[in-house]
């Protein structure tokens, strides 16, 4: 079913320019990318279906080109589509932090790492370069796995820095479990990144983990 087959007060274009896109659900926003569904399966229903398989927005803008594929509906015009509104989500929010402190809004921060990491289904340890004002210069992913000192190699960590002229840096990696409290492994880790980099006058400003829906930043928590 497409939108010209839906009653007009329901159609989510004409009621996202009437009322602004705000006033759209999930769904809703979702389908207006779609604009059509399946023999079967309206457009909105179809909408639905994808934010359940996939966890919601945020899951949604993880998912793989496999994992798109994989869902009965979307070819490939649409799996290109997504993508690309996918990637333009995070380069916007990248922007943001490329722009200005980091602190002074550490809420983007938080949303811009559970982006790329709260949806992995194994532990990703990443590091977000900053210059000396703080402003984002590279996110890189580094690690892979359950995070020991014995896993995340300092010495990789402090090259890249150097590599990028970083003054200071964030540590953040997921917790695919869901819960996002530090473990003792991850408070000692931090420790000893802390002070290897201190050794070349970097500075780590915070540690943030995230898992869907969550995010704790290890500064704030007085952790680091």
């Amino acid at each position: 079913m497409a939108f010209k087959d839906l009653p007009v007060d329901t159609l989510p274009r004409e009621k996202l320019l009437a009322r602004g896109s705000t006033a759209l659900s999930d769904a809703e926003l979702l389908a207006i990318l779609l604009r059509t569904g399946l023999v079967g399966c309206g457009v909105l229903q179809m909408a639905q279906l994808l934010l359940e398989r996939f966890g919601g927005l945020a899951g949604l803008l993880n998912a793989s080109v496999q994992d798109l594929a994989s869902f009965k509906g979307l070819g490939p015009a649409k799996r290109a589509e997504m993508l690309a509104v996918m990637e333009l989500a995070k380069r916007a929010t990248a922007q943001q932090l490329q722009a200005r402190e980091v602190f002074t809004s550490p809420e983007t921060v938080k949303h811009y790492v559970q982006m790329h990491l709260a949806h992995r289904p194994h532990e990703v340890f990443a590091v977000l370069f900053l210059d000396s004002q703080n402003r984002l210069i590279a996110m890189e992913e580094m690690f892979r796995g359950s995070l020991t000192q014995t896993s995340v190699y300092p010495r990789e960590v402090a090259l890249r820095a150097l590599h990028h002229h970083a003054a200071a840096l964030i540590l953040t990696h997921n917790h695919p479990s869901g819960s996002v409290q530090p473990s003792p492994a991850d408070k000692s880790l931090t420790q000893t990144l802390k002070s290897a980099l201190a050794l070349l006058d970097v500075r780590v400003l915070d540690h943030v983990i995230v898992a869907q829906g969550a995010s704790l930043s290890m500064a704030e928590e007085g952790c680091l």
